[in-house]
């Protein structure tokens, strides 16, 4: 199937229901309950918003397009500006994720978190400035913050050096934030990206689980653009084995593992504090590793963790009082966190669909009948 190209650009929210199968919906098995929405935004208090330019096609003509590419937004309390513990990790560090030095320092998320492609950080960063200083600088006069943006590379679909990311598509971003359903494949940071060398871009998944006798989630959302294909793994199955063409169509074309690099926002409301958060986010990679990836030079892998937990923690005067799992308790949140992961990309890859950009060059989608073929072959398939 190959993804329609629109000559203006269109966005979709959160709350925009796709008709595409999940990883699950086709039988790929995993472990673990998923929330209601199987989604980030089954942490209670999350909101996820997109904007997407899909435009032009033909020839690259810098700064005219074809334009393949958009921006993600991540609110962890909504539109409420009440600063969430946070922690962040990289696998390799072949990529950018903005603000990082004061949540590693200050142990708090203190903005909405975006994802852009590489040479967008800039313009999406500045205008997050903007959004948060419409909706909050009334409220907190003295102010000032390092919005958090990370990026990965579309320029094999998308005019990339053009820079078509606006202000007004992070304000849309940001605007059109939702809790519900998250839109998945093409779309918003993701429009653009492949992963494994198949069409991919944003996807997501989530977990519900018991601590004693609470229950909490954990959310993870990905914009995949890594890895290649030999080693794709699914649910076990050596799916890029299985799979060997349908590669990527444009010149110079050759096998590359360490191609691209993955943004992985986490997000759970189990009262966390940061060094606890930076030992949750040090377990995204297994995820990915599950997948095949193996964070080669050229990729930029790059994850960040927070915890809606603790509403206020982040008062500036007086004692504030925190509530905090013991260390011996984070086990399952480990687990969580891994298993939503991986998820969360084959939900990406699954809900992608064939894209044609620049200069006519084509990212294929993973084809689900062979894929559930795959999947029988290896005792791997939990459908029908």
């Amino acid at each position: 199937m190959v993804f329609l190209l629109f000559m203006t650009s269109v966005s979709f929210s959160a709350g925009f229901c796709q008709d595409k199968p999940r990883a699950r919906d086709l039988g790929v098995p995993f472990r673990g309950e998923t929330g209601r929405w199987n989604a980030i935004t089954d942490v209670q208090g999350v909101e996820v918003g997109f904007s997407t330019i899909i435009r032009g096609e033909g020839a690259l003509r810098v700064g005219e397009g074809p334009v393949r590419t958009g921006v993600t937004a991540v609110l962890p309390r909504g539109r409420t500006n009440d600063p969430v513990f946070a922690a962040w990790y990289t696998l390799n560090g072949n990529g950018e994720m903005t603000g990082t030095t004061w949540i590693r320092e200050s142990g708090f998320l203190e903005t909405p978190f975006l994802i852009t492609n590489t040479f967008s950080v800039g313009v999406v960063r500045d205008a997050t400035v903007a959004w948060m200083a419409r909706e909050w600088y009334q409220d907190t006069p003295f102010w000032y913050t390092y919005p958090v943006v990370a990026e990965t590379y579309d320029g094999f679909l998308n005019d990339i050096v053009g820079q078509h990311v606006t202000g007004d598509h992070t304000f849309e971003a940001l605007d059109s934030a939702k809790p519900g359903p998250v839109a998945e494949g093409n779309i918003g940071g993701g429009t653009g990206m492949m992963c494994h060398r198949f069409k991919c871009g944003t996807g997501t998944s989530s977990r519900v689980f018991e601590i004693g006798a609470e229950t909490y989630t954990v959310g993870v959302l990905v914009q995949a653009n890594y890895g290649g294909r030999s080693n794709l793994s699914i649910a076990g199955a050596p799916v890029g084995e299985e799979i060997s063409d349908l590669m990527p169509e444009y010149q110079p074309d050759t096998e590359a593992n360490g191609r691209g690099s993955i943004i992985v926002v986490v997000a759970t409301d189990a009262p966390l504090v940061a060094h606890q958060l930076q030992r949750v986010v040090q377990r995204v990679p297994l995820g990915i590793g599950r997948m095949g990836g193996q964070g080669g030079n050229g990729s930029g892998d790059i994850f960040l963790a927070f915890s809606t937990a603790n509403p206020g923690a982040h008062g500036r005067r007086g004692i504030q009082s925190l509530e905090m799992l013991p260390n011996d308790q984070i086990g399952r949140i480990f687990d969580a966190t891994i298993s939503a992961t991986e998820e969360a990309i084959v939900n990406a890859m699954l809900a992608a669909e064939t894209m044609i950009g620049v200069d006519g060059n084509t990212a294929h989608a993973i084809p689900h009948d062979r894929l559930i073929a795959a999947l029988r072959k290896y005792n791997r398939y939990s459908g029908k």
